[in-house]
């Protein structure tokens, strides 16, 4: 499975952004796809996650209320809709997949990055 993020950029504090992520490859045997992000000089931390088969949503604490995310099968991506922005959201933003009777996110893209001013 192959996954390319892309979306990033810089915005205001407030703002708003949408990440994507296209899978390709083996897209029939992935079973949640995940987003992490990583702040300069802090360890990845998850952002959010969803099952394939729709639902399931997963949030970190941090982006509950202002993150969505969401997918299309048909287009084989996932997407992660940045909403109010804060600066402590600037980082890299990268998507992952966990594939079916796996338990840890193998697949992995490239980040995008997200910067967010104040």
């Amino acid at each position: 499975v192959q996954l390319q993020a892309s979306g990033g950029g810089s915005v205001q504090a407030g703002g708003s952004l949408r990440l994507s992520c296209a899978a390709s490859g083996r897209t029939d045997s992935t079973y949640v796809m995940g987003w992490f992000r990583q702040a300069p000089g802090k360890e990845r931390e998850f952002v959010a996650s969803i099952r394939r088969s729709g639902g399931y949503e997963s949030y970190a604490d941090s982006v509950l209320g202002r993150f969505i995310v969401s997918r299309d099968n048909a287009k084989n991506t996932v997407y992660l809709q940045l909403n109010r922005l804060k600066p402590e959201d600037t980082g890299s933003y990268y998507c992952a997949t966990k594939l079916i009777g796996t338990d840890r996110y193998g697949f992995w893209g490239q980040g995008t990055l997200v910067t967010v001013s104040s």
